[in-house]
């Protein structure tokens, strides 16, 4: 794995400015949660907010992507959009909206969190994800590096449940699981290491927003 030089050029003043005017305190407890939010939506607040409770963190940090190196740009809207789309979403003191990979230059999300733990190295990450990406993260760059690099909370979301925890990523970490009454222990824990969150089941997704509204990214 490479790291992109951009990421190295960036000052403190310029991190903190991408991250919305501050840096986080050594020590932080921060979930990181990536996606194109095309638009955002719901489910990504409610598994932010679950995450906040349920593994005792400071922030949720919400990525949004320049290009999901897995989907289409057709029918991908701008990325000044799709953040001002999760912004408006987010609408809480502790979700931080940022469109960091595209100050650090990176692509993949493997990438993306060598970078944040080499400039952010007494911070506490942990990355975030709904069970339907569980069930396809075997087809991410590097997949197996996020597991070993990060503790990783996988949120339950319909009609993902039982099909999540028979995928690939579920069966090759399997012994490194933790029992879901510890998810508050999950951020200080040494990886790989990883929880499996139920909650409530919120179907919403983007793609189902997009077919109500055809319109989205004009």
């Amino acid at each position: 794995m490479t790291h992109h030089p951009t990421a190295w050029r960036l000052t403190p003043r310029h991190l903190a400015e991408a991250l919305g005017g501050r840096l986080p305190p050594p020590g932080a407890r921060i979930g990181l949660l990536g996606g194109s939010f095309n638009p955002a939506h719901e489910a990504h607040r409610e598994l932010s907010m679950a995450a906040l409770r349920r593994l005792g963190l400071d922030e949720v940090w919400w990525l949004v992507s320049p290009q999901n190196p897995l989907k289409p740009q057709q029918g991908m809207a701008q990325l000044a959009r799709r953040r001002a789309s999760a912004e408006r979403k987010a609408s809480h003191p502790a979700i931080r909206v940022t469109t960091l990979e595209s100050q650090l230059g990176t692509i993949y999300t493997a990438e993306t969190l060598a970078v944040l733990k080499a400039l952010f190295p007494r911070v506490r990450f942990v990355w975030l994800m709904g069970a339907d990406n569980l069930c396809q993260i075997d087809r991410w760059q590097d997949w197996e590096a996020i597991f070993q690099s990060l503790p990783v909370a996988v949120f339950d979301r319909p009609p993902y449940s039982i099909r999540a925890t028979l995928a690939k990523a579920a069966q090759r970490f399997a012994k490194f699981r933790l029992p879901e009454k510890s998810a508050g222990l999950l951020v200080t824990t040494q990886p790989p290491a990883w929880v499996y969150v139920h909650g409530r089941k919120n179907p919403l997704s983007a793609t189902r927003i997009r077919a109500i509204h055809p319109d989205w990214p004009g």
